[in-house]
This record gives structure tokens, C-alpha cells and sequence, in this order.
């Protein structure tokens, strides 16, 4: 993949993640407000150098301190386009392609409402995010369905990985029973 860092509708920057990239649309804006294209599928394309089709789009609430994931699946991988349109999140993701120059590591950004990023997360990798603010709406593009049967998740504080959440001392995440016990980077089902 070759993407174009400098497209003119969108502006790309590379993560620490081999294929990882923040996404930044043009925002218009003046004492009225603001405007912004926050997806067109030929100018995506053209700035990720892939044809991409999304088929399914997700929208989840979600309070202070909750975290999700590391959510990924062994079939119908998932590509993702995720932003917050309401808040503020710490968006992780852990790269579980064997073959990826950047196998085992992670990438963290914070999306919000106001700084309007986005992140582009191919297929092969762990997501997850934590809500920094008092409330959160996080939306994300995906180019395959929701598969259950598949789906896997990566611990949220695997020592090997050791994400650096953005946790206040003494603050534990929210999370549900299937987060909670999401599996250590040895046991782990890896790409």
C-alpha cells in the first residue's frame, strides 16, 4: 500500500503501526460553526492507496473510564475507520500480523470531537478504546460484518504488550465480563 500523505481533502499521518494511519479531513469553520466531509469513499481510496468498501458502520455510547476491547476477528477480519463525534476517547491498537514490520507493538491516539481525527485500522490488528471524557459516541466504518463466532480479544493490560492507558492512579476501566477476560499475548490467536 502506498498511501498520499499530502491528498488534498485529507491529511494522513503515519503511526508507530506498519499501515496505521491518523486521518484528518478538512474542517471548515467560522462564527457560525463548522463543516467538515467526514467520509468520501473516492477520496479515502485515493489517500490510503486502497479500494476500500465499508459494509457495515457502528455507533456505541459508552461512560468515563469504560473500556472496549481489544476486540478482533479470526474470520471476516475487519478493516476499520473509527472517530468520536461526541467526547473524547484513548484509542489503542496492537499490530497481531505476524508478518508486519511492526508485529507486537501498539499505537495509541486520542480521538475527540474537537480535534475531529480519525483512525484508519486495517484488518489484522487488536482495537480497543477508553473513554477519557464524562460521556463518549464513538462511530467506526467496518469492511466486513460482525462475525461472533470468531471474534477474539487481546488482555487490555498484557504485560508483553503493556499499553500505557491514560488511567488516573487508583481508576479502574469499566468493562464488561468478555473484556475482562480477554486473553495474554502468548495464548493470544495471532494473523
Amino acid at each position: 500500500m502506498s498511501a498520499n500523505l499530502s491528498h488534498p481533502k485529507l491529511r494522513l499521518t503515519a503511526t508507530e503501526i506498519h499501515d496505521v494511519y491518523i486521518v484528518e479531513p478538512n474542517v471548515f469553520g467560522d462564527e457560525r460553526g463548522w463543516f467538515t466531509e467526514s467520509f468520501n469513499a473516492q477520496d479515502f481510496s485515493q489517500a490510503i492507496g486502497l479500494d476500500v468498501e465499508f459494509v457495515q458502520d457502528n455507533h456505541s455510547f459508552s461512560r468515563q473510564w469504560t473500556l472496549r476491547g481489544l476486540h478482533y476477528q479470526l474470520e471476516q477480519t475487519q478493516g476499520k475507520l473509527v472517530r468520536v463525534v461526541a467526547g473524547s476517547v484513548f484509542d489503542a491498537i496492537v499490530d497481531i500480523r505476524k508478518d508486519s514490520p511492526s508485529y507486537g507493538k501498539w499505537a495509541g491516539v486520542e480521538l475527540s470531537a474537537q480535534n475531529h481525527k480519525q483512525l484508519w485500522i486495517p484488518a489484522g490488528l487488536a482495537h480497543g478504546f477508553m473513554v477519557l471524557s464524562e460521556t463518549a459516541q464513538f462511530l467506526y466504518k467496518t469492511t466486513d460484518y460482525y462475525h461472533p463466532q470468531s471474534e477474539a480479544c487481546l488482555a487490555w493490560n498484557d504485560p508483553i504488550v503493556s499499553i500505557k492507558w491514560p488511567l488516573p492512579v487508583g481508576v479502574l476501566p469499566n468493562m464488561n465480563a468478555k473484556d475482562a477476560a480477554g486473553l495474554s499475548w502468548d495464548t493470544a490467536p495471532k494473523f
